[in-house]
């Protein structure tokens, strides 16, 4: 199955058959207080430098995300939308809670956008599905509703039935348009977490084949040396049938244990992305010294 997506001007297909999807996840407020200072005073430039160190890292897709405090986030994300687009010509996740917000990101999106995103509760869905629906975009949707985030990965499973049940019975949504996020739990919690997190990734990809995706970081939250963990589970979840992921692409380490999976799962056939990256980083630490 495959999730098209497109910019104005680039297209980008998800799938198992095609290479893993990086989703730069720098475009995003949160933790990052002097971003949060610019945003509120309607300076964009830091926006500029994320854009760049992503695309520069790998990133195929960018995630944007305009939720700082006491700002005007729809008007953020609308001047954002259109920033991004005139920098670059990478496909968009638009990134928020507030229905008024994603409208206005994707009535400002030149292209089909990814949605980022819907839980299982019925209020949520008939939110936001109508929008996505309006809009001709795609959806990322979390198994947890109203009453709990589940820890057992059979319960993920019978939310994902819902929302698959509803985007496309209720509001006629393609479902190869429904991306979901099996909620990727932190280790420093509880170490079985993360076994859940696989475990429904394999259940979800076995009863419905759909694309998925998560916050890688959000794995290793707590814990130190956190770029090993992420580079470790990475390719244990693709494994499982991950698709993509919402990531840091200015990670070296994060973004070559992506593309060694890649190369592993016969997704980059001969070697030829592998061999050309090795290659240019050689150049480039070459012309350094």
């Amino acid at each position: 199955m495959e999730t098209v997506l497109h910019s104005a001007s680039r297209e980008l297909r998800i799938g198992s058959e095609h290479p893993f999807c990086i989703v730069g996840e720098r475009i995003n407020p949160t933790g990052r207080k002097i971003f949060q200072e610019q945003l509120r005073a309607g300076d964009l430039s830091r926006i500029e430098i994320d854009v760049a160190q992503q695309v520069a890292g790998g990133a195929m897709m960018l995630d944007v995300n305009m939720g700082a405090p006491l700002a005007d986030e729809a008007a953020l994300m609308v001047a954002a939308v259109k920033l991004i687009q005139g920098l670059c010509d990478l496909p968009l996740c638009l990134d928020s809670s507030i229905v008024e917000v994603l409208e206005a990101g994707l009535s400002a999106y030149q292209g089909k956008a990814l949605v980022n995103s819907v839980t299982a509760e019925d209020e949520r869905l008939d939110a936001i599905l109508p929008l996505v629906r309006r809009h001709g975009a795609a959806v990322i949707a979390l198994p947890n509703d109203e009453e709990e985030i589940p820890q057992d990965p059979r319960r993920r499973l019978e939310l994902v039935r819902k929302i698959v049940d509803v985007a496309t019975g209720r509001y006629g949504i393609p479902i190869e348009d429904i991306v979901i996020d099996p909620l990727a739990m932190p280790v420093g919690a509880d170490t079985s977490l993360v076994l859940g997190t696989l475990e429904t990734i394999r259940l979800v990809r076995d009863e419905f084949g759909l694309n998925m995706t998560l916050g890688a970081s959000n794995v290793s939250f707590g814990m130190p040396d956190r770029a090993s963990i992420g580079a470790a589970f990475l390719p244990m979840a693709i494994a499982s049938g991950l698709t993509s992921a919402i990531m840091d692409a200015r990670s070296p380490q994060l973004v070559r244990a992506v593309k060694a999976a890649d190369l592993l799962t016969n997704k980059d056939p001969w070697g030829a992305s592998w061999i050309a990256a090795h290659r240019a980083a050689q150049a480039q630490a070459q012309a350094g010294t």
